[in-house]
């Protein structure tokens, strides 16, 4: 790939996860884990696209396609997974 091309999918990565935390709203750790989240899910779009040789939406050497379906289901998958709320084992810890 080429540097353009890696510039075209940062750019398309950050903008998808501004997006996602416009959408869900939240503070500014949250949007560096939408970002992050975004980065790296368009990484893993991009190669395993290259690895299956599966082209959707190609820009160049870009497969934008699956760039944006990476990045959406990492966020998707990275959102689900910061609700978890930790509690305490319910021990004699907690009756202080």
């Amino acid at each position: 790939m080429t540097l353009p091309a890696y510039l075209l999918g940062l750019v398309v990565a950050l903008l998808i996860g501004s997006l996602f935390h416009v959408w869900r709203d939240g503070g500014a750790a949250r949007l560096l884990l939408y970002l992050g989240l975004s980065v790296m899910g368009a990484a893993a779009g991009q190669w395993l696209g290259s690895g299956l040789k599966w082209v959707l939406f190609a820009v160049g050497p870009l497969n934008l396609g699956m760039v944006t379906l990476g990045s959406v289901l990492f966020l998707g998958v990275g959102y689900w997974l910061s609700l978890v709320e930790i509690h305490g084992n319910g021990g004699e810890d907690d009756e202080v």
